[in-house]
């Protein structure tokens, strides 16, 4: 068994369906916002919360719909694999990075970015926005 980090992570969609990534300091993966489960947290608590901390946001836990859980290896940490509870938030609110939150991006689902991405947002997350937002609604 790998050594297993629980976090939960937004897939935030802004008005013009833009999806928001997030660079943490000192390191070179973009992701999706979010951050660890502390224990006795839901993840919809965990994800509220973060979404504070990291960039002024504040949810109505509500609004935070559960796409599923996603695993994939951890890009700052090598030997363990994230397991993310992701959720889609969609949010107009103005982002302002704080905490450990050092560049945010906003990238639209026909961008192909030139960005080194996490492995869960490159492989898994990236691929159900685009799908998402390709399917008439």
């Amino acid at each position: 068994m790998p050594n297993v980090i629980r976090i939960a992570a937004a897939l935030l969609i802004d008005p013009q369906g833009r999806t928001l990534l997030v660079r943490k300091r000192g390191t070179q993966a973009f992701m999706q916002p979010g951050g660890k489960i502390d224990a006795g947290e839901t993840p919809v608590q965990a994800l509220v919360r973060e979404l504070h901390e990291e960039l002024g946001l504040r949810i109505d836990p509500a609004q935070a719909i559960p796409l599923g859980q996603f695993s994939a290896p951890a890009a700052n940490e090598p030997g363990f694999e994230v397991q993310a509870q992701l959720f889609r938030v969609d949010c107009a609110g103005q982002v302002v990075p704080a905490a450990e939150i050092e560049e945010v991006v906003w990238l639209a689902a026909d961008q192909l970015p030139a960005l080194q991405l996490a492995p869960l947002t490159r492989d898994l997350i990236l691929p159900l926005y685009r799908q998402a937002l390709s399917v008439p609604r």
